[in-house]
């Protein structure tokens, strides 16, 4: 046989194999596309914890995974919807509730880690007569919101500004309400209606 004809065959079963090679590679694709779903199927759930909470004075069992963040768990399996998603990474404030009367960004602390303590959203602010709140209350007289987006994180962090006392001057207030995002740019009537809840905060 010539060196021509084992040239020609060689090149010819080389063809043959590499077309019959990618004929086969979506039916081994598929394939592995069609087992992934089974191993994932198989993979244990992770274990939920049985976690008690107490929030707005209310007891909560509930059982959570360990990782749940304290902003999905008001929101997703207790219904305290007041409490809004922003950034969910700490950056806006929106989340922002009390823990024992300190301001907390939820979405950066786990529901695990509050067990023992009182935490307090914004439904929790009114008294049982309806009344609301005099920071609540302050926000409405001075405007001081546009989209409202922002506001229930506003005015939670506003009442821990005061309850740490970081609200003796308006200074002292921008530079401790700095953590909390409006996008409508309402500070100063943000401002405002913390200098005008200020007093009766503090005696609340």
């Amino acid at each position: 046989m010539s060196e021509t004809t084992l040239a020609s065959l060689s090149r010819r079963s080389f063809m043959t194999g590499s077309v019959s090679a990618a004929a086969a590679g979506p039916l081994m694709a598929t394939s592995a596309k069609a087992a992934a779903p089974q191993a994932a199927a198989s993979a244990e759930p992770r274990d939920l914890s049985a976690i008690s909470l107490r929030i707005n004075k209310q007891p909560y069992n509930l059982a959570l995974d360990n990782r749940t963040s304290l902003l999905d768990t008001l929101r997703d399996h207790v219904g305290l919807t007041g409490t809004k998603k922003g950034c969910d990474h700490g950056q806006c404030g929106a989340c922002t509730v009390l823990v024992d009367g300190k301001r907390v960004l939820s979405c950066l602390s786990f529901a695990v880690m509050n067990q023992g303590h009182e935490i307090t959203t914004v439904e929790g602010l009114a008294s049982a007569d309806g009344n609301l709140h005099p920071m609540q209350q302050a926000f409405i007289d001075n405007d001081a919101f546009q989209c409202g987006y922002c506001t229930p994180g506003q005015i939670m962090s506003a009442i821990g500004c005061i309850n740490e006392g970081h609200a003796g001057s308006e200074d002292d207030i921008r530079e401790y309400m700095s953590g909390n995002l409006c996008r409508c740019a309402a500070y100063p009537n943000i401002v405002a209606a913390v200098v005008q809840a200020r007093d009766e905060t503090r005696k609340a």
